[in-house]
Formats: structure tokens, C-alpha cells, sequence
């Protein structure tokens, strides 16, 4: 890694943003690159984005997004790569060399990250409970793991239009059906539940689901949500979203330090123990 310049600022933006585990990970990091750079926490809300970052200069490197920004921000850069295309959401922005400001989605691959390494391979089938913003990502994560096939349970099921759409430009067959439908699901090998703050399906969930898949909960705070206790005490596989936050960050340092979300940080190993040490420290 060419020798990068001393100071630069980062920061992470969100409303609510105080609890955010972002900071933690990322000076984690940037310690074990030996990198004097600060990342800080900024409250913003979404109408005040876009004029924030067309006002970033030097030293400014980057920014994290949380919801409510990660779509309003888009008219306020130059860029944005095909994930955020896709996902129509942008998490990481980058104070290029060049003076431009580009857009990056990391959360799809922290997704895919996160699922590989706990040995979730091809899916073929997948179920998808929930049909917000943080279940587009999973779609398209989805996509990249194999899956041909999903059905997204929602209390509302016309709300999943947007990923039927965003499913037929992946080559994945996307199916609503209502969130009741659940009681009845069976034969997928992966569960992905997207709900807001870990909150139960309030409906139940077929045996035949839970014996057959691996259960992928969003949430990590509180924890374990209801759903990943229906999981647990079936003896099934559970994985949530601390993983993924980890690895969504892993690739946001790669986009500031390097400039390439696929370009991997030197000794990353070091690096990426270092991030998990940090966030085991905050109880993760």
C-alpha cells in the first residue's frame, strides 16, 4: 500500500447515531494500519446530507451512512458503483484523489462476507422475511450465494413489488406472500429475517422451515431476537447481524484506504482480528 497521507478525517452519519458500533470498528482498524486518521459520529438527518457532502474538502476521506441518508445522499455525488445501483442505497462515501465524491453499498457484501464464513455456501432457495430497504440488500446478496429462488414473507406483500423487479434484473424468481404464510414455508435452505429492530414475525413459523435452514437475523442488539430463539432451540444454525456489521466495515476501510472495495488491505487477517477484537470488547 502506496504511503497515504497523515490526518485525514472519516466519519460516520446517522440518525440515530449515538449508539453506533461504527467508530470502534474503525479506528480498530486504522490502528492496525498504523493510519493517524479520526472518525467521528455526526447527527444528521436526511434533508441535511446532500449539502454536507458537496461542502466536504481536505481533509475529509469519507463518510459511513445509516438510514435515513443512505438514499438521499445519492444526488449529492459524482458516482455510484452497481451495487448501490441495484440496492438504490448508498453506506460508504468516498473523497476520491480526483476531488470527486463517490457512492459505495457495502452492506451486500458484509452479507455475503458474514454467510461464508460461517459456511453457508450455494442457497438455491432462500426465504425472506420482511420487504424494506435492508431486505433489497439481502436480495441482491442473495443472488450473489446462487439463489434462484426466494419467497418474501411481508405483512404487506404488494410492498415487495420493488424486489420482483430488482429480482428479475438478478435472474432470481422472487415470490410475495403474506407474512402468515410462514406457518406453511418449507424448503429453503437459508431464512433471512429483515425486520425492523429484531421484532417477532408474530406469526408462526413452520417446523419443517426451521429444521431445514439456517437462520440469518439482521438484527444484533438486542439479542437474541424471538426469532432467532425459535431457531436455537430447535439445535439450528444462527447467525446475526454483528457479522455482518463487521465485514460491511472491513470493506468500507478497504474503499477509504485503497480506493477499491476488492483491492484486500495489507495483512487484512491482522486487521479484520483486530475490528472483531474491538467489537467483542462492546459485547458483541
Amino acid at each position: 500500500m502506496a504511503e497515504l497521507p497523515r490526518g485525514r478525517r472519516l466519519a460516520v452519519l446517522g440518525s440515530p447515531i449515538v449508539h453506533s458500533r461504527s467508530p470502534v470498528l474503525h479506528r480498530a482498524a486504522y490502528g492496525e494500519l498504523g493510519l493517524d486518521w479520526t472518525y467521528e459520529v455526526i447527527e444528521m438527518t436526511g434533508e441535511g446530507i446532500a449539502p454536507f457532502v458537496r461542502a466536504l474538502r481536505e481533509p475529509w476521506r469519507g463518510l459511513s451512512l445509516t438510514m435515513p441518508l443512505k438514499r438521499d445522499v445519492i444526488p449529492a455525488l459524482d458516482g455510484i458503483d452497481r451495487v448501490a445501483r441495484l440496492t438504490n442505497a448508498v453506506n460508504t462515501v468516498l473523497c476520491a484523489d480526483d476531488g470527486r465524491r463517490l457512492g459505495f453499498n457495502t452492506d451486500v457484501a458484509g452479507i455475503v462476507r458474514a454467510l461464508r464464513e460461517r459456511g453457508v455456501g450455494d442457497v438455491g432457495r432462500a426465504v425472506l422475511v420482511g420487504a424494506g430497504a435492508t431486505a433489497t440488500s439481502a436480495l441482491v446478496a442473495l443472488a450473489e450465494l446462487g439463489a434462484e429462488w426466494v419467497e418474501v414473507y411481508a405483512r404487506t406483500p404488494e410492498k415487495a413489488a420493488g424486489l420482483v423487479a430488482l429480482g428479475g434484473e438478478l435472474g432470481v424468481a422472487v415470490h410475495p406472500l403474506h407474512l402468515s404464510g410462514l406457518a406453511a414455508a418449507d424448503g429453503a435452505s437459508l431464512a433471512v429475517s429483515c425486520l425492523p429492530g429484531g421484532t417477532a414475525p408474530g406469526v408462526p413459523v413452520s417446523d419443517a422451515l426451521v429444521a431445514g435452514s439456517t437462520l440469518f437475523d439482521v438484527a444484533y442488539a438486542p439479542w437474541p431476537t424471538a426469532t432467532a430463539t425459535v431457531w436455537a432451540d430447535a439445535g439450528r444454525p444462527v447467525i446475526s447481524g454483528l457479522p455482518m456489521l463487521l465485514h460491511q466495515a472491513l470493506v468500507q476501510v478497504r474503499i477509504f484506504a485503497l480506493g477499491d472495495p476488492e483491492a484486500e488491505l495489507p495483512d487484512e487477517t491482522s486487521v479484520l482480528r483486530a475490528m472483531r477484537h474491538a467489537l467483542g470488547d462492546m459485547g458483541g
